[in-house]
């Protein structure tokens, strides 16, 4: 698959897919052909799909390069792999759990101004207080 074709199936951008390659995200160097352009396969797709969402997820591009360095050093290193997802996963339980909270508070004053707004009540509501 060309640079392109991999943007397209991933939503990640030509650019970002240079970016990882100079900083050594993909689980191998990145062959190219006689005249310079990249070529792709499959499984880079794949671990391209799973990158993008320990990403968005919050994970920092420097604990992605360590998961993938282990990757790519192969077997033996599996439990320090799983050691580095487990504490990714607590980091994204805590950071749903914050935002469940806020959600719930918002979803609170949502509540309230579509009942102020439906009820004829909103004017005044939170308004601020002239200074005395």
């Amino acid at each position: 698959m060309s640079i392109g074709q991999v943007a397209e199936a991933t939503g990640v951008s030509v650019h970002a897919l240079r970016f990882f390659e100079r900083e050594e995200l993909f689980l191998r160097p990145v062959p190219r052909t006689g005249g310079g352009r990249r070529v792709y396969e499959p499984a880079d797709v794949e671990w391209l799909l799973l990158c993008n969402r320990l990403r968005e997820s919050g994970m920092p591009i420097a604990t992605l390069k360590r998961f993938a360095r282990l990757v790519r050093s192969g077997p033996g290193n599996e439990p320090e792999r799983l050691a580095l997802l487990q504490e990714h996963e607590r980091a994204v339980r805590t950071r749903r759990a914050e935002l469940d909270a806020a959600l719930e508070i918002i979803h609170g004053k949502v509540m309230a101004y579509e009942k102020h707004v439906r009820e004829g009540t909103a004017a005044g509501v939170w308004a601020p207080t002239p200074p005395p």
